[in-house]
């Protein structure tokens, strides 16, 4: 679904953010980050640690424009447009934080021990580029 049909779906809500949200929002995926690299933690909090830095992450790019993901499935609209809101390039990096959703569902609702060491290094490693991409768009993002 595009951007369109998902804030006519409700989705997808416009909503001005300031700038002071987005940095508090990356002070929590700063955080996340650092929990995520904890080796003591089992992969699969590692992994949904990660996740919900990426997710977050996903959610600046999209409050940027001035919208804001609503009510079921939130996660999956957020992953969806990035690639509408960031440009085509996402599209793999949205596709594969997709998949990581349904193994982050899998973790946290379902069943332990489900995410290998490589996958909570890859969520981690992926969310980490995203965050270091950030970095240099900050300045430009609210402005």
């Amino acid at each position: 679904m595009s951007l369109e049909e998902l804030l006519a779906d409700g989705c997808i809500r416009a909503r001005r953010t300031s700038a002071r949200e987005a940095a508090d929002l990356l002070r929590v995926v700063d955080g996340g980050l650092a929990d995520a690299a904890v080796p003591h933690l089992s992969t699969d909090r590692r992994f949904a640690t990660a996740y919900n830095a990426a997710l977050r992450l996903a959610a600046v790019a999209l409050h940027a424009p001035g919208y804001r993901a609503a009510g079921a499935g939130h996660h999956c609209a957020t992953f969806h447009v990035l690639p509408e809101i960031v440009g085509p390039q996402a599209r793999a990096r949205a596709g594969y934080l997709d998949n990581c959703r349904s193994k982050r569902n899998v973790t946290d609702y379902d069943r332990a021990g489900e995410i290998s060491e490589r996958d909570a290094e890859g969520i981690l490693a992926e969310a980490k580029t995203v965050r270091k991409d950030c970095s240099l768009a900050e300045a430009r993002l609210f402005m």
